[in-house]
């Protein structure tokens, strides 16, 4: 699937309105009792039904903190609604939400198909405590192949899609990308390299050297070729693979006929790629161009939504999703929520497999189609290829949910010990580790990562730049403060005070119930001091001392006020805490090492105000080296073309400013 960035946006679907576009009907004196109560739950809910219109739209149910319960859209709201005024034959969850409603919000919009869009599009946004959530902590990686170049340049890309190109997509992983842009080097000779690389350049790299670019940078290539290449790329990964492959196999013939032997090898070379490319993505299947599979599984009140993306012919990869969903809610309803949700932010293909029949299949298709602004067919196959890629999706998230129950509990078990061992009121469902790396007390950070039970939950993982003047460097205890007073001064700021935000009832919340300190007395002393100082009394902190020659399996635990004590060597508790120091570990020396290679790759040319690309590629072919541009004089730098004298003494006395 390929998008644009300059595609129209006029045909984007219906964005979230503000809050003032949703009329409140809420605790008002229309809303008494005839003994002057304020009505609550179903009597709320029946006196609302009776000033809704019988129009589509999209309702929110709240509860007394003003928090959204529910979203939902209807066809009629007046019918919708009147349903919750009945609460007969409902499941207790859903009398539950009923019960708790104390205000209702409604927008009406023009058509079903509009509701349905805004309702995936709010409840991704507000994340309602009684809907199917989608847990989607990770955007999909893409293949980008640049629009803002002379010469285009393929790119890995994630994130927001703001850089003029076209990208195609999306890859499950991003292994999955990296090999596939291996492949298409070797098959299109494209750039892979910055556009900061591309302007200094002054001869070929290695990649071209190794057949896998074409030298753009250098001239090697003239740019009317380059864009010949460039359309082969977008074609193949836009769905026309086979005219590609048949289109080079018909120059490599023709190259061969002409006796021009080693013409014909590269064109051999590229159409090997190709195959490679298709060779290497499992199953591969016949007459699919583009499509998604989704499977779902359900079991121990819990689902699993497998997802299969097919591009080009080709499989991009899978993934599993285990979406926040009532254990009433059916397999089909479950996956129709889950998808509405999934394309709000992503493009959708041609041809969506299903394993269930959606409720609502025709509506949703027709949603689709608007947002994508092409046909969307949804469909779920009874028989032929398709039924197989639906089955083997569903054997998937059938395995996949398996490990994960298993996971859980174990996970649970661990929890357990945890609480037990260190005397806490009940397992815990948020830990946080903090580390600190540092080289020398250069380029300085702390890591905090959180475990919960579903495991590490490394969407909640936090790095802290080592900021403050006062921290000597080097000294570990002084950034230990730091990180903790900034952490938990925005806590206490976002959050409230600690026991007025409890944990969700499927994962974790914002306040930790353990902290794991790295050190011993001295560091657990320190950190309960920033602490007091804060007003936070009750935390528990735990400091996990390294054991004699530092052996791992013999580390001492310190808590406030008691004795330090170790755990039996094969205790699993104790792995479990090494496991979470370790990877603390591993994600502050990651975050160290990550800041330090930027330091290291920084041209100080960058930092010179008024240098552009031109001037710094004029400087570095002049000089060799931004070292030697520092240690240049005014003339020296005034002979280089595109250098005035005035930029000259800008240079010169940057360099020699910053020296002093």
């Amino acid at each position: 699937m390929t998008e644009s960035t300059s595609q129209d946006q006029s045909k984007a679907a219906p964005s979230v309105p503000a809050d003032d576009a949703f009329e409140r009907i809420a605790l008002a004196p229309v809303d008494e009792t005839a003994d002057g109560e304020a009505r609550v739950g179903a009597d709320l809910i029946a006196d609302v039904v009776k000033r809704l219109p019988n129009a589509p739209g999209v309702y929110r149910m709240l509860d007394e903190k003003g928090d959204v319960l529910y979203v939902g859209k209807a066809r009629s709201l007046k019918k919708r609604v009147s349903n919750y005024a009945r609460p007969v034959g409902l499941h207790y969850r859903t009398l539950t939400m009923i019960a708790n409603t104390r205000a209702m919000e409604f927008v009406t919009t023009r058509t079903e198909t509009e509701a349905l869009l805004l309702e995936a599009n709010l409840i991704k946004r507000l994340r309602p405590r009684f809907n199917v959530l989608l847990r989607d902590d990770k955007s999909f990686p893409y293949i980008l192949i640049t629009g803002d170049h002379e010469a285009p340049q393929i790119v890995k890309h994630r994130g927001a899609r703001s850089r003029k190109g076209d990208y195609f997509g999306p890859f499950a992983s991003a292994g999955a990308v990296d090999r596939t842009i291996n492949a298409l080097q070797k098959a299109f000779l494209l750039r892979s390299c910055t556009d900061a690389v591309y302007d200094t350049r002054t001869r070929p790299c290695l990649l071209f050297q190794i057949k896998r670019c074409s030298g753009p940078c250098t001239g090697e290539i003239d740019p009317a070729a380059y864009k010949e290449l460039v359309g082969e790329a977008r074609a193949f990964l836009a769905g026309k693979s086979k005219a590609v492959r048949a289109e080079l196999a018909t120059e490599m013939e023709q190259a061969a006929e002409r006796l021009d032997f080693e013409q014909a090898a590269r064109y051999r070379d590229r159409l090997a790629a190709l195959s490679h490319i298709q060779s290497h993505q499992g199953i591969n299947p016949q007459g699919i161009e583009e499509a998604d599979v989704f499977a779902v599984h359900q079991e121990g009140g819990q689902s699993c939504i497998q997802v299969f993306f097919f591009r080009t012919g080709q499989n991009w990869g899978n993934r599993a999703y285990f979406p926040k969903a009532d254990a009433n809610w059916s397999a089909a309803e479950v996956l129709e929520s889950f998808l509405a949700q999934f394309y709000d932010d992503k493009p959708c293909p041609k041809l969506i497999l299903t394993s269930e029949q959606l409720p609502e299949e025709e509506l949703l298709a027709t949603a689709l189609t608007e947002r994508a602004s092409h046909k969307v067919e949804v469909h779920r196959p009874q028989r032929g290829t398709k039924r197989e890629l639906v089955d083997h999706a569903l054997q998937n998230a059938r395995e996949a949910l398996g490990r994960k129950l298993a996971e859980s509990a174990s996970q649970a078990t661990l929890l357990k010990g945890v609480a037990e061992v260190f005397e806490l009121p009940a397992p815990p469902r948020r830990i946080e580790v903090y580390d600190n790396s540092h080289i020398m007390g250069t380029n300085a950070v702390g890591g905090m990562i959180v475990a919960g039970p579903e495991g590490l939950a490394k969407a909640h993982y936090r790095k802290f730049n080592i900021k403050s003047d006062t921290v000597t460097p080097g000294d570990d205890l002084g950034m230990m403060r730091e990180v903790l007073q900034r952490r938990f001064q925005r806590l206490l700021k976002e959050a409230g005070p600690r026991g007025e935000n409890e944990a969700p009832e499927d994962g974790i919340g914002p306040w930790p119930d353990l902290v794991l300190i790295d050190g011993g007395a001295t560091q657990l002393a320190a950190a309960r001091e920033v602490l007091t100082e804060l007003g936070i009394e009750d935390l528990p902190l735990v400091g996990v001392a390294k054991g004699v020659d530092r052996d791992a399996g013999r580390e001492e635990f310190h808590r406030p006020g008691k004795a330090p004590f170790r755990l039996p060597p094969r205790d699993p508790v104790l792995y479990f805490i090494q496991r979470l120091r370790d990877e603390a570990h591993r994600f502050a020396i990651g975050t160290h090492r990550a800041k330090r290679a930027k330091e290291i790759a920084a041209n100080p040319l960058d930092e010179i105000p008024g240098i552009g690309a031109a001037r710094k590629r004029a400087l570095l072919r002049h000089f060799g080296t931004a070292k030697a541009v520092s240690k240049a004089g005014i003339d020296d730098l005034v002979s280089v073309e595109g250098i005035s004298e005035a930029m000259a003494k800008s240079i010169y006395s940057y360099f020699h400013d910053q020296a002093s």
